[in-house]
């Protein structure tokens, strides 16, 4: 009995041993590295959030027939005034919420004064345009559509009275409103609208790796997201959208316009506030899906996104990134790349009409 004790004891340490590191150095080595990843994660966890399931407004609940309506509203050329584009038309669903333009024509084919930013996960922003001029998504829907040099319908009335001419608008309307007398509104209209935008998120690899799968990013990815917090990146570029929560200066350290190919100088929120705090103020742009939708800032003067974080570091931290440092931070960023919701794209839908 001794000698079997023995004898299964040997092979327990064979294995034990066929297990471990082959010497004392690759052991540290491999606590160090342990321990660095699990530091990194709660870094990580603390200063940015996992996508939610759902972006939820109380006061707009989700059904159904109301995200129905305002899909077929978003891709419906007839809420701009001589029927030239639609919703999509600059924050195209296939292109991951832009037109990757510079700025975007709109129903007359005069181009806008800013850069069109993407829809997708727009519904858990802290605000909504580049200067946060609307508080959600809700309040955002209705404002592009009365813009004249956007979509350019002249009056709430206008458009209501377009639609309701539809008697296919008018049931979904029914349906997705149920019991308001009318319920094709201009508020429902933009209700409807933000409906359809709130199911429009896109969760990612970093979502994983937040939830706790620390495999889910590469050793470069990681290496850039180190990089992107302990340089600071993290203080505005935060939460669960990674950044679009605050607003902040562009240009800390210099002019921006110096940096990038902007043709015109921006002034920001000051142009909504006259306030002289918020003359080169933008909100902070959310980085989910960043690589697909340049080019980048608010004027879409920056064409590629290793150029665009070569030029924040410069404007914003005074210094220059090495290549490697540029090529990390990539790296990083491409790891919020998600997909779009398929059942919101065009393909096999049709408007109402």
């Amino acid at each position: 009995m001794r000698l079997r004790q023995m004898f299964l004891l040997g092979i327990v340490l064979v294995v034990v041993g066929a297990c471990s590191p082959a010497t004392k150095e690759e052991a540290v080595v491999a606590t160090a590295d342990t321990t660095a990843d699990q530091e990194l994660w709660k870094w990580a966890t603390v200063r940015f959030e996992p996508l939610p399931g759902e972006a939820l407004n109380p006061d707009n609940p989700l059904t159904p027939a109301k995200i129905e309506l305002g899909k077929a509203l978003y891709y419906d050329t007839r809420l701009s005034k001589d029927g030239n584009i639609s919703c999509d038309s600059c924050h195209d669903l296939a292109l991951f919420g832009v037109d990757n333009l510079p700025t975007s024509p709109g129903d007359t084919g005069q181009l806008g004064g800013r850069n069109s930013p993407t829809v997708l996960n727009a519904a858990l922003h802290g605000s909504q345009f580049w200067d946060g001029r609307a508080k959600d998504v809700e309040e955002q829907a209705g404002m592009p559509i009365l813009n004249p040099v956007e979509m350019a319908i002249p009056s709430e009335e206008f458009l209501v009275e377009r639609l309701a001419a539809d008697a296919e608008y008018q049931r979904l309307f029914a349906e997705a409103f149920p019991g308001e007398d009318p319920a094709l509104t201009y508020q429902n209209i933009a209700k409807a609208l933000a409906a359809f935008e709130r199911t429009l998120l896109t969760p990612t690899r970093f979502d994983s790796y937040l939830e706790g799968d620390r495999e889910a990013l590469t050793v470069e990815e990681k290496a850039g997201l180190r990089f992107f917090i302990e340089n600071g990146c993290s203080t505005c570029h935060n939460g669960v959208n990674v950044g679009a929560y605050s607003f902040q200066k562009f240009g800390l350290q210099g002019d921006y316009w110096e940096h990038t190919l902007s043709e015109t100088i921006d002034e920001g929120r000051y142009t909504l506030t006259n306030d002289e705090a918020d003359k080169f103020v933008f909100r902070v742009a959310s980085l989910r899906n960043i690589e697909k939708t340049a080019p980048y800032f608010h004027d879409g003067s920056i064409d590629t996104l290793d150029e665009a974080v070569r030029v924040m570091f410069k404007v914003q931290l005074g210094r220059e990134l090495t290549d490697e440092e540029a090529a990390s931070l990539v790296a990083f960023l491409e790891s919020m790349t998600g997909e779009v919701p398929e059942e919101a794209l065009e393909e096999g839908h049709e408007a109402a009409g």
